[in-house]
C-alpha cells in the first residue's frame, strides 16, 4: 500500500504456478498405416489378393493378345453358321476363350475385394 502512495511501481511477486506435465507425442509409424480392420489384422490376405490381382491382370493381357479375331461381317449373318447341340472336345480357340473368361472374372473379383480392403 505504501508503494501505491509513493508512486513506486513494483513487479508482482512470482506466483507458484502449478507444474503442467509435458505431453509427449506418440511415435509416428515409418510407413502408411492400414485403414481398415481387414488390412490391419490380415495383411497376408490383402497382399495375397494383390498378388492374385497382378497375376490375373498379366494373364488377361497375354490371353487377349494371343486370341485371333473373327471378322465374319455379313457373310456369317447371311450364310448362317452351322452349329449343333453336340459338342465334342473343345478346340484351342474355345479353351482360350474359357481361360480368358476365367482370368477376366478373377481380375474383376479381386479388384472388388481389394477396393473393400483399403490397400
Amino acid at each position: 500500500m505504501i508503494s501505491l502512495l509513493l508512486g513506486v511501481a513494483t513487479a508482482p511477486a512470482a506466483s507458484a504456478a502449478p507444474l503442467i506435465p509435458t505431453q509427449v507425442a506418440p511415435p509416428v509409424p515409418a510407413g502408411p498405416v492400414p485403414q481398415t480392420a481387414i488390412a490391419q489384422h490380415f495383411g497376408w490376405l490383402t497382399h495375397g489378393f494383390a498378388g492374385l490381382f497382378v497375376i490375373s491382370a498379366i494373364a488377361l493381357i497375354a490371353l487377349l493378345a494371343v486370341q485371333t479375331t473373327k471378322q465374319e461381317g455379313l457373310t456369317g449373318t447371311i450364310g448362317g453358321r452351322v452349329e449343333s447341340a453336340y459338342r465334342g472336345r473343345l478346340g484351342a480357340e474355345e479353351q482360350l476363350k474359357r481361360l480368358t473368361g476365367i482370368a477376366a472374372v478373377t481380375f474383376v473379383v479381386t479388384a472388388f475385394v481389394l477396393s473393400l480392403t483399403g490397400i
